[in-house]
């Protein structure tokens, strides 16, 4: 009986988490096209006809429609659903992080949303580096934001440890970028910067130490694949998101798990 309460809960929350992926399926396309995301109706990218609720519903239509416009019949890449599952594993991730059936009852709802919230802004932020190699601004800005909301909800990360964070790994990535060119954007040294504040700076650096490895492998694999050459550069935003949201999840016990061995 509790057993089936909880697939209910959390078949809700990715529900919901679904739902805020669709949303991002929106920012992605309309924010490195500087066009309004809070007005207007949701359109076919190619035929550019308006999209009505059915045809809106996340996973569900993209499957229904045959992976197809309803209107034109032009393929729908299959990212939109991606990005919404994503968004409903996300939220659910968040919730067993934070809300474990084991404590429900004493669990931490206000943290459960903000971690959500942050990995929400670092798919979105991944996507649309690797589609255009730039983050916005303004995405840099929430995650930010996501941090000044963890200070009355996670005190046990103190504000002088975010602070240290917001520098700890930002400085030196824009003084590697000073002396080598192109090897960090600014976006990614802001990115840094915001999720410094976010984590503290032991956790950012976790984040940057996972962000490096994932972005290696990325690299010889485009190496491998002869897509990029050695002086071609690649979207390192999406690594560093990875790295972030470890860092969120696991980064004190990785630490302490790196200390163990001393």
């Amino acid at each position: 009986m509790i057993i089936g309460m909880y697939i209910i809960i959390y078949a809700i929350i990715f529900i919901v988490g679904a739902v805020i992926g669709s949303f991002l399926n929106v920012l992605i396309f309309r924010l490195p096209r500087k066009i309004n995301f809070v007005h207007g109706f949701s359109y076919c990218p190619t035929c550019e006809h308006r999209l009505y609720p059915k045809d809106l519903v996340p996973i569900a239509s993209y499957l229904f429609l045959g992976r197809k416009c309803r209107y034109c019949k032009e393929p729908i890449s299959p990212r939109y659903m991606i990005v919404e599952i994503s968004g409903g594993l996300l939220a659910v991730l968040s919730g067993l992080a934070y809300l474990p059936p084991t404590a429900f009852a004493s669990g931490s709802p206000y943290m459960a949303i903000i971690v959500f919230a942050a990995f929400s802004v670092l798919l979105t932020i991944a996507v649309i580096d690797a589609d255009t190699m730039e983050i916005p601004d303004s995405l840099n800005i929430a995650i930010l934001v996501c941090g000044i909301a963890a200070i009355w909800l996670a005190p046990d990360v103190s504000i002088v440890t975010r602070i240290i964070g917001l520098f700890a790994v930002s400085v030196p990535l824009f003084i590697i970028a000073l002396f080598v060119g192109g090897a960090f954007g600014m976006g990614d040294i802001k990115l840094m910067a915001a999720a410094g504040f976010l984590l503290g700076w032991k956790c950012a650096l976790v984040a940057l130490f996972v962000g490096i490895i994932i972005g290696g492998v990325q690299g010889v694999l485009l190496l491998a694949r002869r897509k990029k050459g050695r002086k071609d550069h690649f979207a390192f935003g999406p690594a560093l998101c990875v790295g972030i949201a470890v860092g969120l999840l696991a980064g004190e016990r990785l630490i302490g798990w790196y200390l163990a061995f001393f």
